[in-house]
Parts: C-alpha cells; structure tokens; sequence
C-alpha cells in the first residue's frame, strides 16, 4: 500500500511523520503480492480519517468479484489500522509504487459513483487553502447514503436534457452599462468572472435567473451547460425558484437545502449527479453539488454569514465556489446589494470585471434616504439624536401607513436583550457565571443569557442598585412600543420566533431583524432602520460592511422614491454611502482600510485556538514564511470573563487565540507549514486540540 501523493515536505518533525506512516503501512500488508497486478487490479482509496498526517489516498488490491463495482467514486469499507473504515475510490490503477503487498477492499458498500474527479479535485483544493484534512471536506460535500433511494430505479430524463434555450429577455441587465455584454458573454460559453451590485428596487433573483438562462443556451450539442447558485436561506431558494419559471420549462431546477429532509435532499443529490438536473438553486451545502459539465457557478449575497461554514475546515461559499471556476473552467458570479470587501480584491487583482448598475438607474428607482442629523430636523427636534424613535422616524412611518405597509428593521431579536444598572449604567451580569442578563417578556425577571437562571432579586455589583435600564431593545420590545404609538394599526413581527415570507400591500407595521425581513407585494411604503449605532459599533473586523449590507438589503424592499430613515451617526461613513447609495465606493475605501492595517482581504490571516500549553507547543514547531507576524496569544474572551468571576478558575478550561498574519502573496506558504505542524502533532498523537480558521470572521 502505498500514496500517490507526495508527502507534505517537513523540517524538524518529518522523520517522525514518516515512520509512523511507513509503520501503518506496514502493518495493513496482505496477501496479493505486487507481481501478480492485473490490470486495474489496484484501487486508490481516499479514507474517512480526519487524521492529517494520514491526509493522502492508499493503495488497495481489488478483489476479483468486487472489480464490477469498485469503480472510481464508489463507496467502499477497507481495513485500516487494525479497523474497518469507509473511504472511496478515487481511481483504478494497474500498478502500484509500494513493493510489497496491497490490503485487499473489504466491501463496496455502494458502486454508485458519488465523488466525481473535478469535487475530488475541488475538495483538495479547499483542504489545502483551509488546513484541513479532505476527510472533513468529505463530510460537507457528499451526503450521507440512504440506501432505499439510491435503489430506486433511475428516473427518465427530463425533456429539459434537449432543451437548448435562447439567451432571451436580458431587460434586467439593461440598468449596467456592460451588463448585456457579460450575457453575451455567458451564452457564448466563455468562462468568465464578475463581481455585481444590485441597484436598489431591481429583483435580484432576476438577474440571476437571465444569467442562468443565457448560460442554458450556451451549449453547441444543444443539451446545456450546468447552473449552481447558492444563496443564503430557503426563502432566497423559493425566489430565484419562481424567477426561474419564468424562462424555463417546468421541472428544470433541482433545490438542494436542509429543510428538505434526508431522503429527499439524497435524491435531488443523486439527479445532480446523475445529469437529469442542470439547473441547481442551494444553501451552503451546494457549493459542492456534483453538476455536469459545469458553465455558471453564482453567489448571491457573499457578505451574509450564512456562507460561511461553522464546522472545519470552516470554508467560506465565496471562496469555494472561485475555486470551482478554475478547476471546472466555468463562469463566475457574485452578485448582491453591496460589494464586500473580498469581492473588491477580486476586482482589483483582475481575476473578476466589476458589473456596475448605471447612477441614473440607481437615482431613479432608488428610496429617499433621510438621517437625523439634518440641521432642519434637528431645529423640529433637538432631542433626535438621542431619541431612539425620533420625530422625523415618527412622521415616516405614518405618511407610509397611508399608503401601504412600512417596514421597521431592529439589529436585535427579542424583548431586552441586553439590561445595565438604572444608576451607574453597569451591565448586568449573573452572579453564578457572569454571563450577561435579559428580560424575556413584559414583567418578568431578569434570565441569564449563559446559565438560564432566573436573577430575580438582582442588584448591582458596582453599587448595589436593584433598578434596571434597557441597553438593548429586541423586536418584541420595539413592536409593543410601537403599538402603543400606533393604535389600531396592525403590527407583523419576523425574526427568531418566526419569519414572515411575505405581507399583504396594505397599512401595517412590520417589525424585523435583519435578513427576516418580509416581502411586501408592491414594495413597503416607508422604512425605518432603527438603532444603526448598535450594528457600527460593534467590535468586529466587518462590522461597518455588515452594517451597510444589511441597510441596503432592507432598503432595496421599498418602494421607488419612498422614504427611508436610519437612526445612526449621519457623518460615519456606512450611513453616507447608504444616503448616496454608494456601494462600489465604499468597498474601495474599505478594502485600502484594510490594507493598510494588513487585514483580511489585503493579507492572510490564520487564527489558532487552544490551551496555552498547546499554543506554545505549536509555537515551538513552525517556520514562517518572510513578512510573518505573530499577534499574542490572548485569552478568548470567554476565558476572560470567566477568571473575572471564578476565584478558582481551571487552568484547563482556558482557551488562549493565536493570530498568525502574512501578506497574502505568502499565505499558501502559510497554509503549507500549518498543514506541515499539524501533521506532525497528528502523528505524536498530541492530546491538546488546536483549531485553526483561515481568514476568520471575527478574529477575536
């Protein structure tokens, strides 16, 4: 047995590597010695352990009677180690490199052909640009098997299979002024790769469907190049569902989500991968959805968390998917409201064109956009800047409630979510674990947010006030006070406790957390986005991109020429660019931001999280690469709070965070010598687990 990889090359620890791979070799030697190969007698087998140093495909002798099914992509059981364990074949081979004897496979578990060579390739990749192993990758991408489905006899294919559609109705990329062209572009086959801003009012799910469309056609053998689009949620699969409808047949598009359920999704899974669906709409999931002969890979909304993947090796779907369009050479689009900050590196390196909507188009159908800090506003009402629900927000929603429904976006669910001491503002927090304390209803008692427990007769640890404030006010809180301003209007409530899909076009006010926004048949009437300075001043890395990317997707609901009114600071950068609904400006200053504090996406950051004692034994392994910086390690905030209440904290239970930082010219170095160290640490069995993410989202 032996790998067709070559090793990952070491420093100090590779010796170590390399007798315990050699040793395991060893030890699975059986009795079908090298010179007697047949031909294709030998299976290359990617094995189900997340183990790094054992990060690389084996060498099996196939067995007479199983060689009709042991074919490349199949699912089989080997003996490994002394066990039994899954894994899959990556080729058939007539040679091997070992010299001794091959263990033989022990079973095909299914001849279904699930790992395809260009997810095979793509998994690779992605392990390797997340230091991860590919049997974690494994796990995200293919589907655990479900046994009656994949028996079902196959289905017959869709009439769609011969159906080669024009690029037809391209109307919604009339409002970029290269909008047409790059369609011309896709229904050429042409692989290329833009990043795109939704001008406000336009239906995204539109463009992205036209787009879909001209790839369709784009086929000379008149069967049509694959489609995947992956977005962040359900309700965006049902929208670009239903816009798709519109240009193509029935029974065109497969969804693939976690709300379908384990044997449907399998069989929708099973179609992809068998060629009956061409046209795939996703979460995050189906950024490896096994598509045939792959022409359009597009991401809606890539600043939505939602993209990001929170089990390891922690890919991100915008990452992923750029990948995918150099491995299967297709099309690429990221399209949403605004242009993050990754997506403008995409853009200035040139591997991406910028797809601009045209000024006069955005004036014309965007929103008004209206701050509190006017001086007019603030002669009416000089309390505005203070005022959670200022006058100018007042006279908005009612103008609106004549008119249709208006919509009321809150950064936070719940009632109040975060309370503070009435006295000396000192957030309150459990005198049993320290985690902070909210009120979940009218009347009721302060409840740990960590702990659960109720803090009814709680005061103040600085001055023993019993007196509570609110420092944070949910959407139930909002909608109640609402309520209470608004007699005998109807309030919708969307968020945590249940999302709204959509609301009728008539007077109502709409309380919603951001991305829970319903909607409104005609567009809403008026909106207002309360509490902005709570979402600017959080202390993360994106706080101002998510700010604006959230403002901007609430925004875009309303109708043409309606008002819109934010209570935030109207000097901060993120409220001017949303009032010029400016976009593609704000990314530039951004991204030089960023650049200039060496952050992500400019440079390559890996954060490491562990016990200090395995931190410092990591620190002790690696060899940077030139221009590497070491920022700590710190204890996670967690560790923090807890050795500020705990008299005796476990030394056990504290997590320190490691940031490693290099110019991202270095970064695949970087990833290299991580997967090195890892792999060594694997091998010595080392006890301390570390976690490593690659350009984190929150880095501390």
């Amino acid at each position: 047995m032996h790998s067709v990889v070559t090793p990952v090359r070491g420093r100090r620890h590779d010796g170590l590597v390399k007798a315990t791979q050699d040793s395991l070799v060893a030890s699975l030697q059986r009795a079908t010695p090298s010179g007697e190969m047949t031909d294709q007698s030998v299976a290359r087998v990617l094995l189900d352990v997340p183990l790094m140093h054992l990060d690389r495909p084996f060498d099996y002798a196939v067995p007479h009677e199983l060689s009709a099914e042991a074919v490349p992509g199949a699912r089989v059981k080997v003996r490994f180690a002394g066990r039994r364990v899954n894994g899959y074949i990556l080729e058939r081979a007539s040679t091997t490199q070992h010299g001794g004897r091959l263990s033989p496979l022990d079973t095909v578990v299914s001849a279904e052909p699930v790992l395809v060579p260009a997810i095979a390739e793509l998994m690779r990749r992605v392990a390797d640009h997340y230091i991860g192993a590919v049997a974690d990758v494994l796990r995200l991408a293919i589907p655990p098997r479900h046994a009656k489905v994949e028996n079902e006899p196959a289905a017959a294919m869709d009439a769609e299979s011969g159906f080669s559609p024009e690029p037809g109705d391209l109307s919604a990329w009339n409002d970029f002024p290269s909008g047409v062209a790059f369609m011309h572009q896709l229904a050429s086959g042409a692989p290329v790769r833009a990043v795109a801003t939704a001008p406000p009012g336009a239906a995204w799910s539109t463009l992205v469907a036209q787009a879909a469309v001209a790839v369709r056609g784009s086929d000379a053998n008149h069967i049509g190049r694959s489609v995947l689009i992956v977005v962040p949620d359900h309700r965006d699969v049902a929208e670009v569902v239903d816009a798709l409808a519109i240009g193509l047949p029935e029974r065109t598009v497969t969804t693939l989500s976690s709300d379908l359920g384990p044997a449907k999704r399998y069989r929708a899974w099973l179609s992809v991968l068998r060629g009956q669906s061409r046209i795939v709409v996703g979460t995050r999931a189906a950024m490896f959805a096994p598509v045939v002969d792959a022409g359009l890979v597009v991401v809606w909304d890539d600043g939505d968390d939602l993209h990001a993947e929170p089990r390891a090796p922690y890919p991100h779907v915008r990452e992923v998917l750029a990948m995918r369009s150099v491995v299967e050479d297709c099309a690429y689009l990221v399209i949403g409201r605004i242009r993050t900050a990754e997506g403008e590196r995409l853009v200035r390196s040139g591997w991406a064109q910028p797809l601009d909507p045209d000024r006069q188009r955005v004036r014309s159908s965007g929103p008004v956009l209206r701050t509190i800090g006017a001086d007019t506003e603030l002669a009416r009402d000089a309390g505005a800047t203070a005022s959670r629900l200022p006058g100018l927000a007042l006279r908005a929603a009612r103008e609106g409630l004549l008119s249709g429904p208006v919509l009321v976006q809150v950064p936070r669910a719940g009632y109040v979510p975060v309370v503070a001491c009435q006295d000396c503002r000192e957030v309150a927090h459990c005198t049993r674990c320290h985690g902070p304390l909210r009120i979940a209803s009218a009347g009721s008692a302060p409840v740990c947010r960590w702990c659960g427990s109720p803090r009814v007769d709680h005061r103040c640890a600085a001055c023993g006030s019993a007196r509570l404030r609110a420092v944070r006010t949910g959407s139930i809180r909002t909608a109640e006070e609402l309520g209470r301003g608004f007699p005998g209007v109807s309030i919708i409530t969307s968020g945590r406790e249940g999302v709204v899909a959509t609301v009728p076009n008539r007077p109502a006010l709409i309380v919603a957390t951001p991305g829970a926004e319903p909607l409104a048949i005609g567009g809403y009437a008026a909106a207002l986005l309360l509490d902005g300075d709570q979402l600017l001043h959080r202390a993360d890395l994106r706080a101002d991109e998510e700010a604006l990317r959230r403002w901007m997707n609430a925004a875009s609901l309303v109708r043409p020429g309606a008002s819109v009114v934010i209570t935030a600071d109207p000097t901060h950068a993120a409220v001017q660019a949303l009032v010029r609904w400016d976009p593609q400006g704000f990314a530039e200053r951004e991204f030089d931001a960023r650049a200039a504090a060496h952050l992500p996406p400019a440079a390559r950051v890996v954060s490491l999280d562990g016990s200090p004692a395995a931190i410092s034994e990591i620190g002790t392994e690696f060899a940077l690469p030139t221009g590497a910086e070491i920022l700590g390690p710190v204890p996670l905030p967690h560790s923090l709070e807890n050795q500020g209440v705990r008299e005796n904290a476990d030394p056990a239970h504290e997590r320190v965070r490691l940031i490693l930082r290099v110019p991202i010219a270095q970064g695949a170095a970087l990833a290299a010598e991580l997967r090195r160290v890892q792999s060594v640490r694997s091998a010595r069995k080392s006890p301390e687990h570390v976690t490593l993410r690659v350009d984190p989202l929150e880095l501390l």
